[in-house]
């Protein structure tokens, strides 16, 4: 501190003003974001991958991280008491994964194709929702997107023909494509059949029978084309605004639906 004795022309006030020049300003800190979104949080995470048929988590598993999937699908299942596996849903690129009020996982998070995610713990995610009224509306939208969906797949497992469970799968992932009609089915016939109560064989005869229909072609076993969305609509029983990819709508569900 400079003292009131001291003069301009005092070395000691030289020395002291050129210290109080020199002095680095505090460092700046941007403002916070405006509109601040949940996937804002994950910026700056580093990018983890995990390969196909590794695990994310398990089931029984403390909940630990809540995950961004930026690329590969993700199937999320449950194992019954008597061993067998029921598929909950797929987790596409652009989806957030393992939000849970629960201390631990309720279902396991495997990758289908190689998945590359971001991870943000999940005190924190919590904490810092809690912190904002700009994110607590959009969390609150997840939950309610995944209310939605288990309806709908209680209303597909409960009174849909397989036929018309087969076509509601490929419709939902066609919303969630951005490549138009074609869309990929990077998950076995097992996992469709596990994700739709269905046996593997059911789920074959039900694609074959579509495809002998024109309804769709599909040109590998991982690639579909749907050749006649009307069509497939009317046997789904789906509205008019379903038959949109997921790109052009406003985000709805977590899982399919």
């Amino acid at each position: 501190m400079l003292s009131i004795s001291q003069s301009e022309g005092d070395p000691m006030y030289s020395q002291t003003a050129i210290s109080a020049v020199r002095k680095p300003a505090a460092p700046f800190a941007p403002p916070p974001a405006q509109n601040p979104t949940l996937k804002d949080l994950f910026k700056g995470q580093p990018t983890e991958t995990f390969a196909a048929g590794e695990a994310l988590f398990w089931q029984g598993d403390t909940v630990g991280s809540i995950f961004d999937v930026l690329e590969g699908v993700v199937r999320v299942y449950r194992i019954m008491a008597d061993g067998r596996r029921a598929i909950m849903g797929f987790i596409h690129p652009g989806e957030v994964l393992g939000v849970s009020f629960q201390d631990r996982y309720l279902f396991t998070a495997e990758a289908v194709t190689e998945v590359k995610v971001r991870r943000f713990a999940r005190n924190r995610f919590f904490e810092t929702i809690n912190e904002s009224p700009a994110l607590r509306p959009q969390l609150f939208a997840i939950l309610c997107d995944e209310m939605s969906a288990a309806q709908d797949q209680m209303l597909l497992l409960g009174r849909k023909t397989a036929e018309e469970r087969v076509v509601s799968f490929l419709l939902a992932i066609h919303r969630k494509s951005t490549s138009g009609i074609e869309i990929e089915l990077p998950m076995s016939r097992q996992d469709m059949a596990d994700y739709l109560g269905l046996t593997m064989e059911t789920v074959s005869r039900m694609m074959t029978g579509l495809m002998r229909r024109g309804l769709i072609d599909a040109g590998t076993r991982h690639n579909v084309t749907l050749r006649k969305l009307a069509a497939l609509r009317e046997i789904a029983g789906h509205d008019a605004d379903e038959m949109e990819p997921r790109a052009s709508q406003s985000r709805r569900a977590v899982w399919p639906n």
